[in-house]
């Protein structure tokens, strides 16, 4: 049993091509995707499949079943989009100021409905397979809320795939990588409480800005002296916000980033680390240091088995495979997915990259030349764990 890049035929091409255009030109941020799901749920209702709607949000699951085999398996799309002002310039650019799809999961939404209508039209295999369309995927918890609205009970799954596209490598080619993909990340936040006072008169005052200053540099050496350096990590404060005078020293300082590592180990020692050396600038500038940070996600990390079943899905499928490209530091809400059960992530090259078609980047737009590629090998994923 086996699904190949030549079953998608230039109609559903386009079709494709035209529902991740609406997707791109009408973005939702996270815990808001009420029309994305509305739409998502009209595409699985022409195509004659059943789901459920407003699983942990706005999440839709559809499922098809098929034959007498007891084999289940889950496929993954995220929904949500960023707020970033767009500045692509194309015809389908956003319709909503202020909010773009700049990390292609317009795309991804779009992939699974055509894995979903391969998967229907296709006789050759057995067994259960559920479509998840995952809301609120940027930093707001989507998996996991999905995940407590008894995502995996009400739609029992053995396994769990999902793929995001990536500039940078060759479009339509299929990344697949053993172990970790992308890193476990949470949020930082500094509050430091010093004593206001004029500008002028500085031995009044207890300065949280001078301590914040002491306090950025000092976080970077649990990066380039605590951590081995065979372990990744990253400790980036992004944003201070303190003052409002230019003659007045403020009282307080309010630092915010993140952290991100591989491993549960290393990121347990940064966390510690940040709280330590936080708590020492404090002692030694007489000053009150608070720091938050919150559970984030979990690390993205391929179970081997399923690596290697979507490494010779995807080539089965007639797409081109690389296991030999290094991991992110960025973070993927799909490793709460992988810490309930085994599962790939994969990567699908999105074409080249440049300054201005980055994720995250005002400038990027998914594409729908890659629909094909990434429908097909989603809907070989599923056919080949269901029949492994």
């Amino acid at each position: 049993m086996t699904i190949h890049l030549d079953a998608v035929d230039p109609a559903l091409a386009a079709r494709l091509t035209d529902w991740r255009r609406h997707l791109h030109a009408h973005p939702e941020l996270s815990m808001h995707e009420k029309e994305t799901a509305a739409f998502v749920q009209a595409r699985l209702a022409e195509l004659g499949i059943p789901f459920e709607a407003d699983i942990g949000g706005h999440g839709v699951v559809a499922t098809l079943r098929r034959g007498s085999s007891n084999r289940s398996v889950g496929l993954r799309a995220d929904m949500d989009a960023l707020p970033i002002a767009e500045e692509t310039g194309v015809p389908h650019a956003s319709t909503r100021p202020g909010v773009m799809h700049a990390c292609g999961h317009d795309g991804h939404t779009t992939s699974l409905l055509g894995a979903a209508a391969l998967l229907a039209r296709d006789p050759d295999w057995t067994g259960t397979i559920h479509f998840v369309f995952q809301p609120a995927e940027e930093g707001a918890g989507g998996a996991k809320a999905m995940i407590a609205d008894g995502l995996f009970q009400r739609f029992p799954m053995e396994r769990i795939f999902g793929y995001h596209n990536w500039p940078g490598l060759p479009a339509g080619t299929v990344a697949v990588h053993d172990g970790p993909v992308m890193a476990a990340g949470a949020r930082i936040e500094i509050v430091v409480k010093g004593h206001a006072s004029h500008a002028a008169q500085p031995h009044l005052s207890r300065d949280p800005m001078l301590a914040s200053a002491h306090l950025l540099v000092a976080l970077q050496s649990l990066v380039s002296r605590n951590t081995d350096p065979l372990d990744a990590a990253v400790v980036s404060i992004c944003t201070m916000e303190a003052g409002t005078a230019a003659n007045q020293i403020p009282d307080r300082a309010v630092m915010r980033g993140t952290m991100r590592t591989h491993r549960t180990e290393v990121r347990d020692a940064v966390a510690e680390g940040i709280h330590r050396i936080a708590a020492g600038i404090g002692q030694t500038f007489g000053m009150e240091v608070d720091v938050s940070i919150p559970p984030g996600i979990n690390v993205t990390a391929n179970t081997r088995p399923e690596a290697d079943l979507a490494a010779a899905a995807a080539a089965g499928a007639g797409l081109a495979v690389r296991r030999d490209v290094p991991p992110s530091m960025a973070g993927e809400d799909f490793g709460w997915f992988l810490a309930e059960r085994p599962g790939a992530f994969v990567w699908i090259g999105n074409g080249p990259a440049s300054a201005a078609n980055a994720l995250h980047n005002p400038g990027y737009d998914f594409n729908d030349a890659i629909l094909p590629s990434a429908a097909t090998a989603l809907a070989a994923f599923a056919v080949r764990a269901l029949a492994d």
